[in-house]
């Protein structure tokens, strides 16, 4: 009998671990980067315009905080804050290749501010990623080292201990203007 209640408990824990799980992925909310600016902010009309064309009353400051401690996955580019070699530590997600350091920043609520859990294995900087974890809205500066000197970058959110996934593409990319000389980034390798 005690080995036959041990199973019957073993099987619920993982039944119950299984639902819960399921559960659990079913609340991460799946975002895009036009989620991360209040209602109240304007976007660019033309959609090949990058970001910064965009008529932002207050330079993007405002934040959106309906997604405030909820899980999210986003998908965009991966710029290393702080690595070691291929590996790194904490990075910024941003809306489009050659944002920061090519390009102009985009405005803080288009840049989050990524620790990993686990230091995630980067290819190649502006790596197209996804990103599941807590959005945490608030202004943080990092340094972010260039080929030509240092940046400080404003981020509006932060996730931290995200789990970190390459992906092929970004669904909500920023194409650059046809005229950018920053166009090779967004080209795909054969």
């Amino acid at each position: 009998m005690n080995k036959r209640f041990r199973s019957c408990a073993t099987l619920a824990a993982v039944l119950l671990l299984v639902a819960s799980g399921a559960h659990a992925s079913a609340d991460v909310a799946h975002i895009f980067w036009k989620d991360l600016r209040p209602a109240t902010q304007a976007i660019a009309e033309d959609a090949n315009l990058p970001m910064i064309a965009a008529k932002l009353p207050d330079h993007g400051e405002t934040l959106s905080l309906d997604l405030r401690d909820k899980t999210i996955q986003l998908a965009g580019y991966a710029l290393p804050v702080d690595r070691e070699g291929d590996l790194v530590y904490q990075f910024l997600l941003v809306p489009w290749t050659g944002a920061c350091s090519h390009m102009p920043t985009p405005p803080p609520n288009q840049i989050v501010l990524v620790t990993p859990a686990h230091p995630y294995k980067m290819k190649e900087v502006y790596e197209p990623v996804a990103v599941t974890g807590v959005l945490k809205p608030g202004m943080e500066k990092s340094q972010l080292f260039i080929l030509d000197g240092v940046s400080i970058v404003q981020s509006g959110y932060t996730v931290r201990k995200a789990e970190v996934t390459s992906v092929g593409s970004v669904p909500d990319t920023v194409t650059l203007p046809v005229n950018s000389p920053w166009n090779f980034l967004n080209k795909k390798k054969n």
